[in-house]
């Protein structure tokens, strides 16, 4: 799904799709491979509205596996789906994949919920086997030491093709509905790998001193996902500025009113006041900055830190980020704070699948209610609020130098899914998965964003848990339960991942 209208929409991912049979089959059955091609066509039809969809067709010797093989890999595909229409030796299906890389699954799509069994022929019967096979691919696989994946399920025809002897309208099966979404979760999850490796995220300024958690290597960034970490200075930045026009604030005066609400005075926090004209302006001069930098250096993310001297130049430029990098967050460019550029990847993640990905941390558990409230004093990902996010004044940003406008909000009530990217101790990247209810709790009103997040059990068990995984303590919020999704991204990005 589409949040808003993105600066530079996700890649789709390029699907290789095949059905398999036995050659000796057509001959002895008249109608039967016509009505696999059909299948398979319908299975194509449906997967286009995810990805782009590369349909070699009916594969049904060991000659034709390894001209599928070469063609698919001509296509530059991410994820090839093995139909399973009928029965095919495993020997026509494992040169497929000894000659494309690209990761499989091998789909077991029943087209009818019961066969007729009074009435059913050899070939009525050979149209419904395709779970038949799948066992001895996944041996010939396994030995070959090539790893796959299996959705299991019905087919979720909404006709049923003249040639059946038996009832194929099952789009609304809750095996076929399930399939789908499995189908559909992988193919959105291939999107991320091929966007990550065309993607270049800015490191602005520097990581916030002594948060050992979050420095890692650029490098060993680039390998394990593929994108380039472009290093920007904040003299890019000055020098955007210089450039923006007075009808550059204007229209981002005119976003800013039309995005946000702008607060009064907080009852509760004396430096959390309602923005001054000033400070607004100032702010919708650094965003019109912020999106220059990010248009000039053609970013699809930004992690970025800079405090500045006191009373400088750069301690006055980055008091105005919060909310320009909120507005970028919400148009596709995920800002993360602090620099921490793990985490940046993990806003990105959900931005490439359509869910949001809003910079969080612990604020403070509420033991009342079973509830933990994440949240951070900025950027936010508007596209996913509940209601308008409000804009405070900020006196001083606590615990960073300057002042400010920042933003209060909370994420939209309802599920979840928070996902974590941290680093272990052998170098390797892993996600941190977590499905959870957003809820309608109170939050503070001191200009930082806050969800009340109810998990799946005691908030001390998940602490527990949570930091047992050894995370980065920053995190994104996404709005959907989306830890089956993001398991998938993880495992075809061959990162670890576990879902807690």
């Amino acid at each position: 799904m589409s949040l808003f209208n993105p600066i530079k929409p996700a890649r789709k991912a390029r699907i290789g799709l095949y059905s398999v049979g036995l050659r000796a089959y057509w001959e002895q059955f008249p109608g039967l491979r016509g009505r696999l091609v059909e299948y398979g066509k319908f299975i194509e039809n449906r997967m286009s509205q995810w990805g782009e969809v590369f349909n070699y067709g009916l594969v049904d010797t060991e000659t034709e596996g390894r001209k599928a093989g070469e063609w698919l890999n001509g296509q530059n595909v991410d994820l090839v789906f093995c139909h399973a229409a009928t029965y095919s030796t495993s020997a026509t299906v494992l040169p497929v994949h000894q000659l494309c890389p690209a990761p499989v699954v091998f789909l077991n799509l029943q087209p009818t919920e019961r066969i007729n069994y009074d009435q059913s022929t050899t070939g009525e019967w050979l149209a419904h086997c395709g779970a038949c096979p799948v066992p001895e691919f996944a041996n010939a696989f396994n030995r070959a030491g090539i790893a796959f994946r299996v959705v299991n399920g019905i087919l979720g025809l909404d006709y049923t093709p003249e040639i059946s002897l038996t009832n194929e309208t099952t789009h609304v099966r809750a095996e076929a509905i399930r399939a789908w979404r499995d189908i559909e979760e992988w193919i959105r999850a291939a999107s991320v790998p091929r966007t990550l490796k065309h993607s270049r995220f800015g490191f602005l300024g520097n990581t916030y001193s002594g948060m050992l958690d979050m420095y890692s290597d650029f490098t060993m960034i680039q390998a394990q996902t593929g994108l380039h970490v472009e290093v920007l200075e904040m003299c890019d930045l000055d020098r955007m500025l210089k450039e923006v026009t007075p009808q550059d604030v204007k229209n981002k005066l005119d976003a800013v009113h039309n995005m946000f609400r702008i607060s009064g005075d907080s009852p509760s926090d004396p430096i959390a006041r309602k923005p001054s004209d000033e400070q607004l302006e100032w702010s919708c001069r650094v965003a019109a900055a912020q999106e220059k930098l990010v248009r000039e250096f053609d970013l699809d993310a930004l992690s970025y830190y800079y405090h500045g001297a006191p009373g400088g130049e750069y301690e006055k430029l980055q008091g105005g980020f919060i909310v320009g990098h909120s507005l970028l967050t919400a148009h596709g460019i995920p800002c993360a704070g602090e620099g921490d550029l793990k985490t940046a990847l993990g806003m990105k993640i959900c931005d490439i699948v359509g869910t949001g990905g809003s910079f969080s941390e612990i604020v403070v558990v509420d033991y009342v209610d079973g509830t933990i409230l994440l949240g951070h004093d900025g950027p936010f990902h508007i596209a996913i609020s509940e209601g308008k996010p409000i804009l405070r004044g900020m006196g001083l940003y606590h615990g960073k130098q300057g002042t400010g406008v920042s933003v209060e909000a909370k994420v939209k009530t309802g599920p979840i899914t928070t996902l974590g990217m941290t680093q272990t101790e052998d170098g390797k990247l892993k996600m941190i998965i977590s499905e959870a209810e957003a809820t309608d709790g109170p939050t503070m009103r001191i200009g930082n964003t806050q969800t009340p997040v109810k998990f799946r059990m005691h908030p001390d068990d998940y602490m527990t848990r949570w930091f047992a995984e050894a995370p980065t303590h920053h995190c994104a919020m996404s709005i959907g339960h989306n830890g089956s999704l993001f398991a998938k991204v993880g495992e075809l990005m061959r990162l670890k991942n576990v879902t807690l």
